[in-house]
């Protein structure tokens, strides 16, 4: 019953809930059951009401534990900066929070279009503790090569150490020759990330916080009001590296639950 879905006994969805289960109780059994006596059985039998979690199915187990191996060996070794795109809309992003009881939680948006948003590079210098974000009308090749030398200004390179960039995979990352070739003049190292792994990314967490500090509840009027946000959540995040490494510390190791996912699919 565990494995089998809604869809597989002419019910709808993917997922089993209360009311469905009553249903397929009825229907199997030929005899009714309470909500509250078929929510004791399941949890009698381990069973627990959850929000599920996406598992990236493109991504390769085995590269993904090859690169958290080399990780371990490499890492006090290098100059690690780990860099990614965001799209941070001036709508609200919807999420709980606690609210009077028997009241609906309304939050006023000001209805902007959706291509009303910042289109973000991020960096995150793993050793210091820092972060910054720059931005421009898109996220493409030539876009890159400006954000290599805008980071390199704001953190030059030390000639006595290699300074390595961890990113993903994306076109303008991999199959672009002029971002690679200005990485190479302005002495940065890229390092690619697995495919489909951005968890292995711990900047993927400073979108993350951003969001949830800036976007969630919350609509701006004007696009620079975003803007200025945003800059003044990074200004301020860099007052205290310890907390900004403690809360994007990256992976030294898998997690096997959703690696055994991924192998089976």
């Amino acid at each position: 019953m565990n494995q089998d879905k809604p869809c597989d006994h002419q019910l709808p969805g993917y997922g089993w809930t209360v009311k469905k289960l009553r249903w397929w109780v009825e229907e199997k059994l030929g005899q009714g059951v309470s909500r509250t006596t078929l929510r004791t059985l399941l949890k009698q039998a381990g069973l627990s009401w959850k929000k599920c979690k996406k598992v990236l199915s493109k991504a390769n187990p085995e590269q993904r534990a090859e690169f958290v191996e080399r990780f371990q060996s490499w890492f006090e070794q290098i100059y690690q900066i780990y860099v990614d795109e965001a799209h941070i809309h001036q709508d609200m992003a919807l999420g709980y929070r606690w609210s009077a009881v028997g009241e609906a939680d309304w939050v006023p948006s000001y209805c902007p279009p959706l291509k009303n948003r910042l289109n973000w590079y991020g960096a995150y210098d793993l050793s210091n503790g820092q972060c910054l974000i720059w931005h421009q009308e898109s996220c493409d090749s030539e876009m890159t090569v400006a954000f290599w030398q805008y980071l390199t200004q704001r953190w030059p390179p030390d000639p006595n150490q290699h300074t390595c960039i961890i990113w993903d995979g994306a076109p303008w990352h991999s199959r672009a020759e002029i971002v690679r070739e200005e990485a190479a003049a302005l002495g940065l190292i890229l390092i690619q990330l697995p495919s489909y792994s951005p968890d292995l990314n711990p900047i993927e967490g400073l979108w993350k916080w951003m969001r949830e500090e800036l976007t969630q509840h919350h609509c701006y009027k004007y696009l620079y009001l975003l803007e200025r946000a945003c800059f003044d959540f990074i200004d301020r995040i860099n007052l205290d590296p310890l907390a900004i490494i403690s809360r994007l510390w990256p992976k030294f190791d898998l997690d096997p639950s959703p690696e055994k996912v991924l192998f089976s699919c």
